[in-house]
């Protein structure tokens, strides 16, 4: 309009409804917020099921400092939401060889066997296996158990045979629950989960059952 017509700024927004204040902002982002979230963008892209509250967790265990909110509308502003799924298909991990450690408490690994009693009632039995020595370590056994069931008979047995350096499971809700993820990161131990649909890729646990 000015360009076209001799008539002043102040007129121009005026006849359009525009605050001339809103038309001398001029948007400014913070430099440390784009470095944020491209962080963001990465834990996002490495953990694909994760939405802004574990993201935020992941931040903070990285010691950085940063308010849930800020990460909520970053996390928003880079199309990064979790879209709903119809049904679980497992998170996307890359294969890892099946290799036999060289030592005990290397690696553990972990699976459900399922059973029925004789009232027809089903029933769990977790069983827990080193991989080195073949030893069972545990084999809990309820109606149902969940993953904080999972972590407290880790601990268990981590209290007289000391915390693996790694524990290979299957893709299930037990295994992949916070209270696992939490787990292992308070007692610095790698989670090493199968692919979907893949067994053979925990096969040391399997040939035990």
């Amino acid at each position: 309009m000015q360009e076209q017509t001799p008539i002043s700024q102040r007129r121009a927004c005026f006849l359009v409804g525009l605050s001339r204040a809103s038309f001398h902002y001029r948007s400014t982002v913070a430099a440390g917020d784009s470095v944020l979230s491209e962080r963001i963008t990465e834990l996002a892209h490495e953990r694909r099921r994760f939405g802004y509250r574990r993201v935020h967790q992941l931040l903070r265990r990285e010691g950085i400092d940063v308010n849930h909110k800020k990460v909520y509308r970053l996390y928003r502003d880079a199309g990064l939401a979790v879209p709903k799924r119809k049904r679980r298909k497992g998170i996307a991990m890359e294969r890892q060889p099946l290799v036999l450690p060289e030592a005990p408490n290397q690696t553990w690994s972990m699976d459900f066997v399922m059973d029925s009693l004789a009232c027809g009632r089903r029933i769990k039995c977790l069983t827990i296996v080193d991989d080195f020595t073949k030893e069972c370590l545990d084999i809990p056994v309820a109606n149902g158990i969940s993953g904080d069931q999972v972590a407290r008979t880790l601990n268990a047995i981590a209290a007289f045979r000391g915390y693996p350096q790694a524990v290979r499971t299957d893709q299930g809700p037990e295994f992949t629950s916070k209270a696992q993820d939490q787990w292992a990161y308070d007692n610095r131990v790698e989670l090493k989960l199968i692919q979907p649909g893949k067994p053979t890729q925990n096969g040391f646990i399997e040939s035990c059952q």
